[in-house]
């Protein structure tokens, strides 16, 4: 069984996550400013193999209603292309995964500064500990 890759797919930026290999605990890695779909299908995939990865959870950011709106598409048709890329996708409800991590930071202590560069990662993370504690 191989890690999960988690991705909070924005449009300037792609927040990323790891789980450990036993699929227990989630942790940010990294942020990864967009250039375009392909450019952007290699990075993901060059991390999902450097980390053995089997799996993609990427957060799917629908309306507070439970509705699919534009943004939710638009990640939508960007796993599309991870998956033609040979990666398995699953999507995870990310409503209110930004503001947790927000808070997150806030609560350690992190000034509003440092938090735009961290929050990305730090959502991935909560995406990603919401998907494996559901599939416990």
């Amino acid at each position: 069984m191989g890690r999960i890759l988690c991705l909070d797919v924005g449009d300037k930026r792609i927040g990323i996550a790891l789980s450990d290999p036993m699929r227990l605990i989630a942790s940010p890695h990294s942020v990864y400013t967009r250039v375009g779909y392909t450019p952007d299908c290699k990075h993901i995939l060059n991390l999902y193999q450097q980390n053995k990865c089997d799996l993609v959870v990427s957060g799917l950011p629908k309306n507070m209603d439970g509705s699919i709106g534009f943004q939710a598409e638009k990640v939508m048709a960007f796993c599309e292309k991870l998956k033609e890329a040979g990666m398995e996708v699953v999507f995870q409800d990310e409503r209110l995964s930004t503001v947790a991590a927000h808070d997150a930071l806030i609560e350690g202590g992190m000034r509003r500064d440092g938090r735009k560069g961290t929050v990305d990662k730090v959502a991935a993370a909560v995406i990603l500990q919401q998907y494996l504690d559901k599939n416990r």
